[in-house]
């Protein structure tokens, strides 16, 4: 008795099992369609062979991706290994892993190439039409190798490493991200313009080498979007960085940015479209509200080097320029009948040219400035943007 009890106990297992399989199995094939669901809200999409499951690794052959920006055209990705993954409760998926093979193009006696490309933590929505952060296409970490462009057999840009992440603020109320494109090199010897060669020569310019840097946040509920830093560092340059914060980018608005763009694309008349397009985003700039912005170049020599060579054309040296400069600013500011910013802008020259330390334009307004009021300045009042938007100018700070 005991005996038939364990036959059937081992029997009604087994039967679990077979049916229990293939709900808890991974389906690629789906997985795959949400991805290509998600890409189609920004106008791509992704084409493949075939997804092969084993456990929890996906396999995808035959990767094909077509961009908005070339309908109709496809570029060859490869195979894609997605590892890690498992399906979540709103019926997405995450990807602890999602590696690329190389990429390597020729064309024309020109080559690019990119090496160990990778991403973490992806998370495919289940419904990407959703209006939460877990309808979005997101990831946590993305990055490349060594990137190589190759012009006549001469390598005319490369970069060590590219790396992006993506970081979910408490309670899920938005995002902190951050990029970097470090160990960037130029080379500008092969320039073919005799004058834009001579140009480059003397500035010291034939080889430029530094970084691109990235930082900032994203809070969906007011959709402020705050770009604290957008740096390019070069030596012997110099540094430009760009900041700027405004309002009223949520989630509604990207989805309707969306839609929009979308429109656009599938429009065959393309005047039509473009029309559309205009109509459609002057509706959505007036939800958006400016706080913020600011451009600051930290000088690293590059102004003396532009003053010499830019003097020497004229037959003058790179002080006599700098103090002609000083004399026609003001003469040109006053054309734009800003008497205020005039001054500063005139004084920050001065003291620029004087001693080349830093540069910096500022726009801070007392209260934030909804984009309708900067536009309705624009067009009937531009003098006045300079006070609407509290515009500064300082040097050496």
């Amino acid at each position: 008795m005991t005996h038939t009890r364990k036959i059937r106990l081992m029997m009604a297992s087994a039967a679990f099992l077979t049916l229990a399989g293939p709900a808890f199995a991974l389906d690629g094939a789906d997985m795959m369609k949400k991805l290509d669901a998600a890409l189609s809200t920004n106008g791509s999409s992704i084409l493949f062979d075939k997804a092969d499951v084993n456990g929890d690794v996906v396999t995808v052959t035959g990767v094909k991706l077509q961009t908005a920006a070339n309908p109709g055209e496809t570029v060859l990705i490869g195979d894609v290994t997605f590892e890690g993954v498992e399906e979540n409760e709103n019926g997405g998926y995450y990807s602890e892993t999602v590696t690329f093979p190389d990429i390597n193009v020729s064309a024309e006696g020109s080559s690019f190439s990119a090496k160990d490309l990778s991403i973490g933590g992806l998370l495919i929505p289940g419904n990407p039409a959703g209006d939460t952060i877990n309808d979005i296409l997101l990831y946590e970490t993305a990055g490349t190798g060594p990137i190589v462009v190759n012009v006549k057999g001469k390598d005319v840009f490369t970069a060590e490493s590219t790396e992006a992440n993506l970081t979910r603020q408490e309670n899920d109320a938005g995002f902190d991200f951050d990029a970097t494109l470090a160990g960037l090199k130029a080379d500008l010897s092969g320039v073919e313009d005799a004058k834009a060669k001579e140009a480059i020569e003397k500035l010291g310019l034939t080889t430029l080498d530094g970084e691109v840097t990235m930082k900032g946040s994203w809070e969906l509920q007011s959709g402020n979007v705050a770009l604290d830093e957008y740096a390019f560092d070069f030596k012997n340059v110099g540094r430009l960085n760009i900041a700027m914060d405004f309002s009223g980018y949520t989630l509604q608005f990207m989805k309707s940015l969306q839609e929009a763009t979308k429109a656009m694309e599938a429009n065959p008349n393309k005047e039509e479209a473009n029309q559309a397009m205009g109509l459609a985003m002057m509706g959505l700039m007036q939800q958006l509200t400016f706080n913020s912005a600011s451009i600051r170049f930290d000088d690293a020599s590059i102004t003396k080097k532009a003053l010499d060579y830019a003097g020497s054309q004229q037959g003058v040296s790179g002080d006599q320029l700098a103090q002609s400069l000083k004399g026609l600013v003001p003469i040109m500011m006053a054309q734009l009948n800003v008497p205020e910013l005039q001054n500063q802008v005139s004084a920050a020259v001065n003291a620029y040219l004087d001693g080349p330390k830093s540069l910096t334009i500022s726009a801070q307004p007392e209260k934030p400035v909804p984009f309708p009021m900067i536009m309705g300045a624009a067009m009937g009042a531009p003098n006045t943007i300079p006070s609407v938007l509290g515009v500064k100018v300082t040097a050496n700070d």
